[in-house]
């Protein structure tokens, strides 16, 4: 076995290299969206096991062949939701690494994260609350505006990661 050359680092000198300094808006950026990613997540994750309840309890009202796009709607919001929940736990990671990303656009991807996290869930839910001859309701309008949204957060997510250097840390 081949032994290291290096100096094995401390705990407390690791936390000084790895850590990369933060402002207070950044920071505070990203504890919003820890908190938002993983209340999202829980909420979404219930109302998964609520709709496997009406599933398993068999419950007619929403098992009925004439609510079938009421189940779709329902089952994508839950899907969505819990997946965007994830999403914003990511952006609160890549927003650590990244201290050099300007305020301006990465308060945008934040707030573009948070709304999709609401529209797109929030749009199937409500699409399938009121259904018209096997279509879903009107709700539905806000998933292309939060699709619209989330597409411009990764967009700008992404291009910020060409600041990203891992030996800069």
């Amino acid at each position: 076995m081949k032994s290291s050359s290096r100096a094995p680092i401390h705990a407390a000198d690791q936390s000084k290299t790895l850590t990369p300094a933060l402002s207070v808006p950044s920071a505070l950026l990203i504890r919003r969206h820890l908190h938002f990613g993983w209340w999202t997540l829980l909420i979404f994750l219930t109302a998964g096991l609520a709709l496997e309840a009406l599933h398993g309890f068999k419950v007619e009202a929403y098992l009925n062949v004439s609510n079938e796009t009421r189940r779709l709607m329902w089952t994508l919001a839950h899907a969505h939701g819990t997946l965007l929940g994830l999403v914003n736990l990511g952006f609160a990671a890549t927003a650590r690494v990244l201290p050099a990303w300007p305020e301006k656009s990465k308060r945008f991807a934040s707030a573009s994260f948070l709304a999709a996290t609401v529209l797109m869930p929030a749009g199937f839910f409500l699409g399938g609350l009121f259904i018209y001859a096997g279509d879903p309701g009107l709700g539905i309008v806000l998933v292309p505006v939060g699709g619209i949204l989330l597409f411009s957060a990764v967009l700008l997510t992404a291009l910020a990661l060409k600041q990203y250097r891992p030996d800069a840390t």
